[in-house]
């Protein structure tokens, strides 16, 4: 019998050089991210605050006295950062059949009692429930009691709207605080 012949040895690709893979995912990487910023919050704390450079060189000026007037310009109001409760603004009732209702968050079967709210803050509302069964439900609406409107519902209610058009109070309360305290 004839002896085989040896196996051919397979060759091989030459080997490529791993420089450019690393190249192309820095690039694919740095792309991605290029697109990103900070939100809206941050880049308003993030402005620069250029430093005055006075133009002419300053004279001493008399002190002020008691007797000088005080400033009558009349200031304009800030707005309350705070939600205070609803005076005529939608009852915990109301909140709690839109959310059973139009909105389908709540099943109609679960017993709801409301723990804190509605607080009100402009034509906003932030109220807390306590739902049987299930975890605590925070809801933001606006709007009338009659025509009211929900933002948003859940355990986290501090939604990109909220943030970018919910009045301080609301704002405070869906995003700043302790969820339900």
């Amino acid at each position: 019998m004839a002896p085989t012949p040896p196996c051919p040895t397979a060759r091989r690709k030459p080997s490529r050089s791993a420089a450019p893979r690393a190249v192309a995912a820095a690039m694919v990487t740095l792309l991605s991210l290029a697109a990103c910023d900070a939100p809206p919050e941050l880049r308003e704390q993030a402005a620069p605050t250029g430093t005055a450079t006075p133009t002419s060189t300053p004279t001493p000026s008399a002190t002020p006295t008691a007797s000088d007037t005080p400033d009558t310009a009349p200031r304009s109001p800030t707005p309350d950062p705070s939600a205070t409760p609803c005076a005529s603004g939608p009852t915990g009732d109301r909140v709690t059949a839109l959310l059973r209702g139009h909105a389908r968050v709540l099943p109609r079967d679960v017993r709801v009692t409301v723990r804190k709210g509605p607080l009100c803050a402009e034509d906003w509302q932030y109220t807390v429930l306590a739902v049987t069964g299930h975890e605590e439900l925070q809801a933001v609406t606006r709007g009338k009691p009659a025509a009211l409107e929900l933002v948003t519902a859940g355990t986290d209610v501090c939604s990109a709207e909220v943030r970018a058009a919910g009045p301080p109070g609301i704002r405070a309360l869906a995003c700043d605080g302790v969820p339900g305290a």
